[in-house]
């Protein structure tokens, strides 16, 4: 990629580890002022210092991206501090609990859809406009591979990632002709503190997710970092509307 982001703003939520965290690495060591949202502040304020450390540029601000409330005080801290918002990765989500479509609890689909699917289209909601004012921008969402296939055990997270899917085509098509670009991410199983989770970091159901794939291993945070950074860059300036699997040939199989 040649492609370099000086002078541009980037926010990505869920930065406070795994592909947030490394996408704002990345971004910022490409050039970009990068505002670092996550609900855990804390880590929101480490990835910053990584950053800094490398001699970057960035923010970070407590967001809780199912609330709308903090969602706007996001974007205006990205305002007040740089004035602009060229680039978003929507990335915040979480994975919900295991459990069979008639066992998943009201509460379970409630939060889980809150986060991954209000929340992206809370924060699309907040930066389009901000994206409209100033002539355009590129947004990408996080989605996954169980929002192009079937997870069994996980109908919250897997509608909530095809939602996302639909969610962005329809952006997409909304704003192709104003100068903003809408696409998603869809990653395959990556090693991720999620992933971590959901094994319990037991060697045998890590073998087995690392079985789900072709390439016959996990992907990295820093592969999708690749990815969601091209998709925002000039270099995919005809790139609008789609769902972009990175997962190592999953959907393929």
């Amino acid at each position: 990629m040649t492609d370099t982001f000086d002078g541009k703003v980037v926010l990505v939520t869920g930065a406070g580890s795994g592909i947030g965290r490394a996408s704002a690495q990345l971004f910022a060591k490409r050039g970009a002022r990068v505002v670092v949202a996550d609900v855990k502040g804390e880590q929101a304020k480490e990835t910053v210092n990584t950053i800094e450390q490398r001699g970057g540029e960035a923010i970070a601000t407590h967001t809780d991206v199912s609330s709308p409330a903090e969602v706007a005080a996001m974007v205006q801290r990205a305002l007040a501090a740089y004035g602009r918002i060229d680039c978003a990765f929507n990335n915040a989500g979480i994975e919900g609990e295991m459990a069979p479509t008639a066992q998943c609890s009201e509460a379970n689909w409630d939060r889980t859809i809150a986060v991954n699917l209000k929340g992206v289209w809370l924060c699309m909601k907040a930066e389009i406009p901000v994206m409209l004012e100033q002539g355009g921008g590129a947004i990408v969402n996080c989605a996954s591979v169980a929002g192009l296939v079937g997870f069994a055990g996980l109908p919250a997270y897997c509608a909530s990632k095809g939602g996302i899917v639909q969610l962005t085509k329809t952006a997409a098509l909304e704003y192709a002709q104003q100068g903003i670009r809408v696409n998603a991410l869809c990653p395959g199983v990556i090693h991720t503190p999620m992933v971590d989770r959901l094994t319990g970091e037991e060697a045998e159901a890590e073998s087995q997710f690392t079985a789900l794939e072709p390439v016959g291993r996990m992907g990295t945070p820093e592969e999708m970092a690749q990815a969601a950074v091209w998709l925002c860059s000039d270099e995919a300036s005809y790139v609008t509307g789609h769902p972009f699997a990175a997962d190592g040939g999953f959907v393929a199989a």
